[in-house]
């Protein structure tokens, strides 16, 4: 570099000494090219030309006022110069020759050299180097040199010149004493230093020890230091990647040129760094060596981690387990995983066991109120002790007296010891972000004397919750709430709206996402109807759902807006709905309904069959109301006469002439047996008679046992019929003696028993079409009962 610049001088002034030669101008400066700074000079400039002309300054170059000197020489004067500037002579003519220019230097004297340092390498054979250094003093901006003169015995050396403030040189062995100063030149002038005078033994230094890789247990190091000369003291420092140099005790002794060391009381699985530097008896210490790195090997973590839990407050069966990573002094390791295990101290059995990996820090077990949570780290040695969080808490007594105080960076909580705290007593201060209790739990645990702790690391604008727990040694907890904020502010936006409407109410639902600006007080739901009229609704903060009964059906438009002691955010989104007005079609359908049924069953009443024929039916579903044609009067004045029936018919239209003393045979159908329960299959045992008369003695029946015959054309007007006595096994009524052919008449009582039998689904007694052939007689008349019911 320096020749490259001297050329470059001398390129630039063959070049100025050519343009003067060619111009018609030459230019001077009154104190030389080169001038101290802050002073004066003069700038002259004489021309050849047929006109004088001007003298530029600066970049580009503009004209400076200058004074007339003689007829072809004209000056300007510069004060007070403060950098270097260049000067230029121009003739008025433009073709005139090229113009002619000077560049002017400014800067200071130098100043004498101090505080020389001297030292003397040693190295194997008889000879060493000094090396000396100094201080400059102030900058001159100027190009300076220094010579360092040196003397030992009557001779005096020079080495240099050089342009650094430090140079060496070599002395023989021989020399005892040195004398040592520098001389400082520049364009301006010069300065000489003090002389300085050295004991070569004062200012002895060996060359640096040389440190092999070493070998680490988990607690001590062990590596070979080699040496070029031989010493008297040897320093061994070590740190790791946090912590400063630390000298090994013990580790200045006498050594030989080779010698192996070991450097204990280390931590394991710690990285290491290993220097050293030597001494002779006399003179200075050494440079320190280049640093060689090892790590020590790993141990079995010694302590419990630190772990807390809380609830799932939208799972009430699940525990979240938290644990911090524990630092390189605890773990001892590199982790590997952390085990966690669940104990029912109730039932004495092992509920779960499970191993995660190392990054994960909390971990979600199912919750039992007997239950004790282990958690361990393991590394490749083994584990540490369990860490034992219980489920099942004694309460312990609060902190007494909290309170909270927040700056623009930190929040600060105090609290006062509980009165009756035991000695082994703890305060847990757990704090959060409102609303992320779950994902950013953070937890300190404080000794028994600490009742202050401070926040740090906090958002501002940012509401947070905690507690401040004691915790007794048997696992008895209990706790005091709190909630902080830092620069507090109103909300940047308004809750997210959704809206379920159920008839005339509406369930509004929102969501928090924006920024708070703080601890949120409470929210407000604003709810303006199609005519403008609105009202307002304010909810708790805690409260995520509201509904709003009896809306009158209308458009609505809803929005909300939340809350902070700073003041009411600005609004959320609007959402619109409507309540649509209930068209109530089930009563009137119900009424119809009624009424029309209502109305056909009065219809029905109206028919005289139908009446009789519902009365009948009320009348045989009642038990103790049913007749018995044995105990009838015209049953027992038939039977009179032994082995005799005597049958007469009613005195009416239909009836045959009263001169007929026969028996009027009728021809009926038959209808087969079936063996019944009830009615026993050809049965022709006459029951014991109920009437007051003298039994006949017959062996012919009179009637069947289980035969039950209703007349179909007369009605129960006749005052001849009795009741069955509770004492017959079978149910007997009246023989209609009716012929086809006599109800084929005109009479009206023939068609009320067609309509009648036309009317009832034709099975059993009321659904079986009645047909007559035959001759009938009591004896052969024979009924199934089970064709009846």
């Amino acid at each position: 570099m320096a020749k490259m610049s001297r050329a470059w001088s001398i390129f630039t002034a063959v070049i100025l000494l050519a343009l003067q030669l060619c111009s018609a101008c030459s230019i001077r400066s009154s104190a030389g090219p080169v001038v101290q700074l802050g002073s004066s000079f003069r700038v002259y400039c004489s021309f050849e030309c047929k006109s004088l002309g001007k003298i530029y300054s600066d970049h580009p170059p503009k004209p400076q006022k200058h004074h007339l000197y003689n007829s072809t020489t004209i000056f300007h004067e510069v004060a007070n110069i403060t950098e270097d500037q260049t000067f230029s002579c121009r003739c008025s003519s433009p073709r005139d020759d090229e113009p002619c220019g000077i560049d002017i230097k400014s800067g200071y004297l130098p100043e004498k050299p101090k505080n020389i340092s001297c030292t003397y390498n040693v190295r194997k054979n008889e000879s060493g180097v000094v090396l000396c250094e100094w201080k400059t003093g102030r900058v001159t901006h100027l190009k300076d040199t220094f010579v360092l003169w040196w003397k030992t015995g009557s001779r005096n050396y020079t080495a240099g010149p050089t342009v650094s403030p430090s140079t060496s040189f070599t002395v023989s062995s021989s020399d005892r004493v040195i004398s040592v100063w520098v001389e400082v030149k520049n364009q301006l002038g010069s300065e000489m230093s003090a002389t300085i005078n050295y004991l070569l033994r004062d200012i002895a230094r060996p060359p640096a020890p040389v440190l092999e890789q070493p070998e680490c247990s988990s607690r001590k190091c062990n590596f070979k230091v080699e040496q070029h000369v031989r010493t008297h003291r040897l320093e061994i420092q070590f740190s790791t990647e946090t912590q400063t140099w630390t000298s090994f005790p013990d580790s200045v002794v006498k050594m030989s040129q080779t010698q192996v060391l070991s450097v204990s009381s280390l931590e394991p699985y710690r990285l290491y760094h290993f220097r050293a530097r030597s001494k002779f008896s006399h003179g200075l210490w050494s440079q320190w060596s280049i640093s060689i790195s090892s790590w020590t090997q790993e141990e079995a973590p010694a302590e419990e981690l630190d772990v807390w839990s809380c609830r799932d407050p939208s799972d009430a069966s699940s525990l979240r387990v938290y644990w911090k990573e524990p630092n390189i002094s605890i773990a001892r390791g590199k982790i590997l995983h952390y085990n966690i295990s669940v104990f029912n101290q109730g039932s004495k059995s092992l509920v779960s066991t499970i191993s995660v990996n190392a990054d994960v820090r909390n971990f979600t077990v199912s919750f039992c109120v007997y239950c004790e949570v282990k958690v361990w780290v393991c590394n490749s040695i083994g584990s540490s002790p369990p860490a034992k969080i219980t489920t099942k808490r004694i309460n312990a007594k609060p902190p007494q007296d909290v309170h909270v105080t927040a700056d623009n960076h930190s929040i600060a909580i105090s609290w006062r010891k509980p009165g009756t705290a035991p000695a082994h007593t703890e305060y847990i201060v757990e704090w959060y972000p409102q609303g992320h209790k779950l994902e950013q739990l953070r937890w300190v645990r404080l000794g028994k004397n600490n009742h202050h702790f401070v926040i740090t690391g906090l958002k501002p604008a940012k509401c947070y919750e905690g507690a401040v727990y004691t915790s007794y040694n048997d696992g008895s907890v209990d706790r005091t709430g709190f909630t902080g904020v830092i620069l507090e502010l109103v909300p940047s936006a308004g809750p997210s709206v959704q809206e379920s409407i159920d008839g005339n109410n509406v369930k509004v639902s929102w969501t928090f996402r924006g920024e708070s600006g703080g601890c949120i007080t409470l929210y407000t739901i604003y709810l303006e109807s199609s005519s403008g009229h609105q009202q307002l609704f304010s909810v708790r903060a805690s409260q995520r759902t509201h509904t709003i009964p009896g809306l009158s059906p209308s458009a609505y438009s809803l929005w909300m807006t939340a809350s902070t002691a700073k003041g009411e955010g600005p609004a959320g989104q609007k959402v619109k709905f409507y309540i649509k007005q209930e068209t109530q079609l089930f009563l009137p359908l119900a009424c119809v309904a009624v009424a029309v049924i209502t109305l056909f069953l009065l219809c029905l009443w109206q028919n005289p069959a139908v009446k009789r024929r519902f009365l009948g039916l009320f009348v045989c579903l009642m038990p103790d109301a049913v007749l018995d044609p044995a105990n009838s009067k015209w049953a027992k004045e038939c039977i009179k006469e032994k082995n005799k029936i005597n049958l007469q018919l009613p005195k009416n239209a239909y009836c045959a002439p009263e001169e007929e003393e026969e028996p009027i045979l009728v021809d009926v159908e038959e209808l087969p047996n079936h063996k019944s329960e009830n009615c026993p299959d050809g049965s022709t045992q006459l029951p014991p008679e109920t009437s007051p008369e003298p039994q006949l003695g017959q062996t012919t029946v009179l009637y069947p046992l289980s035969t039950y015959i209703k007349s179909l054309s007369h009605d129960s007007d006749s005052s001849m019929h009795t009741d069955t006595s509770m004492d017959t096994n079978s149910t007997v009524d009246y023989i209609s003696s009716q012929e086809p052919g006599d109800m084929d008449e005109g009479n009206e009582e023939g068609e009320e028993f067609q309509e009648m039998v036309g009317f009832f689904p034709a099975h059993n007694v009321f659904m079986e079409p009645l047909g007559f052939g035959g001759t009938l007689t009591l004896d052969a008349v024979k009924f199934n009962c089970t064709d009846m019911f």
